[in-house]
C-alpha cells in the first residue's frame, strides 16, 4: 500500500511496457494522461522509473533517448495531455536478483501466493543505491523460482509496495496470472487494508474520514503534498478513514483503512489533520522517539530509543484468494520497536 503509503499499482496503468522494461530496457511508449499536464518531462519520467536518478534521465532527454511525439525535447518540457513518449534507457548496473538468506516471517503462504510481515528498514525492491538486503533478494532465497515474474526481474512477486520504514503485511503472488488478479482486485479497491499508527498529539474525535487529493510535492521530489484546491489536474483522490484505537497524553494510537492506496497517504493525510506520524523524519520533522521525549529531566545514561522509524505498521489485509475465491485474512503482528513504544505510552503518559 513506493505508503498508502503502499503506492500506487504495479506498473502505472499507462506503461503496459513496463515490466519489459524493467528486464531489458527496450523502448518504452508512454502516454500522458491529463492529470499530469504541465508536469516538466523529466519529473514526469521519474514517477515511472524509479530506480533511475533524475540526473540519469535528464542524460537520456538530452542524448535524443527520450522522444515526444516523435522528436528529441528538453528535460524542462511541459507535457501535454496525449502527448506520446517514447523512452530507452541504458541497462541496469544490476540486472540479476541475488537470493539472500535474510530471515522472513510468512503469515500465510499457500501453492499460488503467501503474505510476508515487512520488517522496518527494510526496501521492497531492488533500485539504484540499494541492490542488495531487499525483501524482494530474501524472497529470491526463501520461494525460490516460485515467483511471478509479472512487474519484472526487480520485482519479483511484489504486487504492492511499502515504504522502506512502513512494517507489516504484504502480498506476495506466485505466478504470473495470480498476481495479474491480485493486481485487479488493488486496482478496483476491493482489498481491505489496515494500518496501525502511532500519531503526535490527541485527535479530537474518535474516528472520522479525511478526503483530500494528493500530488507530488512542488521541490521536492521525495516528498508528497495535500492538494488544497479540488481542481488541482496533477492531484490524485485519496480519502482514509480513522477510529482512535487507544488514547494517552500528548499521543494517540489510531487504525487507519486507506481507501486508495496513494504514496504517503496515510502520512500526509495524518498530518493534514494536525497529527503527524511519530518519528516519521520526512512529515514530522523528528526522527526519533525516546524516554526522554516521556520522562522530563531524565539522565542520559538512563535514557532509551523506542523508535528510530516512523510509527506505522500494515496490520491486516482482507482479499478474495483468486483461486478459491473466498475470503483471506492475514494479520501482522506489530514489531517490536511499535510494542515497546506502547508499554512506554501506556506506563508514563496513560491518559487521564
Amino acid at each position: 500500500m513506493t505508503d498508502p503509503d503502499d503506492d500506487d499499482l504495479l506498473p502505472p496503468p499507462e506503461a503496459d511496457a513496463l515490466p519489459a522494461y524493467a528486464r531489458s530496457r527496450d523502448p518504452v511508449p508512454l502516454l500522458v494522461k491529463v492529470k499530469a499536464e504541465g508536469m516538466r518531462l523529466d519529473q514526469y519520467l521519474q514517477v515511472f522509473f524509479h530506480d533511475c536518478s533524475r540526473t540519469e534521465l535528464q542524460k537520456a532527454i538530452t542524448s535524443g533517448n527520450v522522444t515526444v511525439n516523435g522528436k528529441p525535447s528538453k528535460a524542462g518540457y511541459k507535457v501535454r495531455n496525449d502527448d506520446k513518449l517514447v523512452v530507452q534507457l541504458p541497462a541496469p548496473v544490476n540486472d540479476v536478483i541475488v537470493p539472500e538468506d535474510i530471515p522472513l516471517e510468512v503469515l500465510y503462504e499457500d501453492e499460488v501466493l503467501a503474505v510476508v510481515n515487512k520488517p522496518p528498514n527494510m526496501v521492497v525492491h531492488p533500485a539504484r543505491g540499494n541492490w542488495t538486503g531487499t525483501l524482494v533478494n530474501a524472497l529470491a532465497f526463501r520461494f525460490g523460482d516460485q515467483l511471478s515474474k509479472e512487474n519484472g526481474t526487480f520485482r519479483l512477486g511484489i504486487v504492492h509496495r511499502l515504504d522502506r520504514d512502513t512494517s507489516g503485511a504484504i502480498l506476495i503472488a506466485k505466478a504470473d496470472g495470480i498476481h495479474h488478479k491480485l493486481s485487479s482486485q488493488f486496482e478496483k479497491r476491493t482489498v481491505f487494508k489496515e494500518y496501525v499508527a502511532l500519531a503526535v498529539g490527541e485527535l479530537e474525535r474518535d474516528s472520522d474520514y479525511v478526503e483530500v487529493g494528493i500530488k507530488q510535492h512542488p521541490r521536492d521530489r521525495e516528498k508528497q503534498a495535500v492538494a488544497l484546491d479540488p481542481d488541482d489536474p496533477t492531484a490524485k483522490p485519496a480519502m482514509s478513514y480513522y477510529e482512535v484505537a487507544e488514547r494517552f497524553r500528548g499521543y494517540t494510537l489510531v487504525r487507519v483503512q486507506p481507501k486508495t492506496g496513494r504514496t504517503h497517504q496515510i502520512r500526509i493525510h495524518l498530518l493534514h489533520i494536525g497529527h503527524p506520524v511519530l518519528a516519521d523524519k520526512v512529515y514530522g520533522g523528528r526522527s526519533e522517539f525516546r524516554r526522554s521525549d516521556l520522562v522530563p529531566g531524565l539522565p542520559k545514561d538512563d535514557d532509551e530509543v523506542y523508535l528510530s522509524r516512523q510509527a506505522l505498521h500494515a496490520f491486516r489485509l482482507r482479499f478474495r484468494h483468486p483461486l478459491k475465491d473466498t475470503w483471506l485474512e492475514v494479520e501482522a503482528p506489530l514489531p517490536a520497536d511499535m510494542r515497546a513504544a506502547l508499554e512506554a505510552l501506556r506506563e508514563f503518559r496513560p491518559y487521564r
